[in-house]
């Protein structure tokens, strides 16, 4: 008994150091979030910001995306993690993820219907003009007094907000200078806004935009939808515009987003062809 007490403390003294050395866990730091005060919405809004690798003391000026759906528990980690493989790799140009969280999607990013039963199904819906309001007056103003922005914009979205996406280019084209509409919800209202954009796109100015547009293997009312805003583009010469739309028919719904934002920054934030 007295052999196996001594081994026992034996034991015990070889495991203590190695407990002790046991590593305690950081928090991996991807960002930075913000409760941006809003009067428009009376309280404060979840913000997320992702900058470039060496923004601190580079000195240099950023053009910025601004991500729909952007909270932490939203797609905010995903589109900021595509910025930085595209820098850490070399294969876009540094770009700020800025990420606006959504509270009430339907609220928020969808515009006003008469259809009873979308009202009856979402009573708080149609309150797209608000969002966007929020947007110019209290998002972007307080990323370019923080942040070295250099002037160039994107908007992002999927699914509603999509929707908004393309809402916001055919109402005020001006806000941004980039669109990207991934799968949008134009099926909303019985596809009004896409019926509704040849009207819009009549008063656009030639001032250089861009519209990315993409949508998966959806079908019905999604795909109607699509197909008359495409019509629409396409009727109307806008020297200014570049647009693309290019169908994922191998994605679905769900799984179309992350293929079609890394095709996005390729193509917004291209690096220069060496000279």
């Amino acid at each position: 008994m007295l052999r196996l007490f001594f081994a026992l403390v034996g034991l015990m003294a070889f495991a203590a150091p190695a407990a002790a050395q046991t590593p305690e866990p950081k928090p991996i730091v991807i960002g930075q979030s913000f409760a941006l005060p809003s009067t428009i919405y009376g309280g404060t809004r979840e913000m997320n910001v992702w900058l470039p690798p060496g923004y601190e003391q580079s000195g240099q000026t950023y053009p910025v995306l601004y991500l729909l759906d952007g909270g932490q528990a939203q797609d905010f980690h995903h589109i900021s993690g595509i910025a930085q493989l595209g820098t850490i790799v070399g294969t876009t140009r540094d770009v700020i993820v800025v990420g606006v969280a959504s509270v009430d999607r339907r609220n928020e990013l969808a515009l006003p219907t008469e259809n009873t039963e979308l009202i009856a199904r979402y009573p708080t819906q149609g309150q797209s003009v608000r969002f966007r309001q929020f947007l110019a007056d209290e998002v972007l103003p307080f990323v370019e007094a923080r942040y070295r922005t250099n002037g160039e914009t994107a908007l992002m979205g999927e699914s509603l907000a999509g929707l908004f996406v393309v809402e916001t280019f055919l109402k005020e084209p001006q806000m941004f200078d980039s669109y990207v509409a991934v799968s949008p919800s134009l099926w909303w209202d019985g596809g009004r806004l896409a019926r509704q954009a040849g009207a819009h796109l009549r008063d656009h100015s030639n001032d250089p935009r861009t519209l990315v547009l993409t949508i998966g293997d959806e079908g019905g009312e999604m795909q109607e939808a699509m197909d008359v805003l495409v019509g629409n583009l396409r009727d109307f010469a806008m020297p200014g515009v570049s647009w693309t739309y290019e169908p994922r028919p191998t994605e679905s719904h769900a799984t179309i987003y992350h293929g079609a934002a890394l095709d996005a920054f390729r193509r917004l934030y291209a690096l220069p062809a060496p000279e």
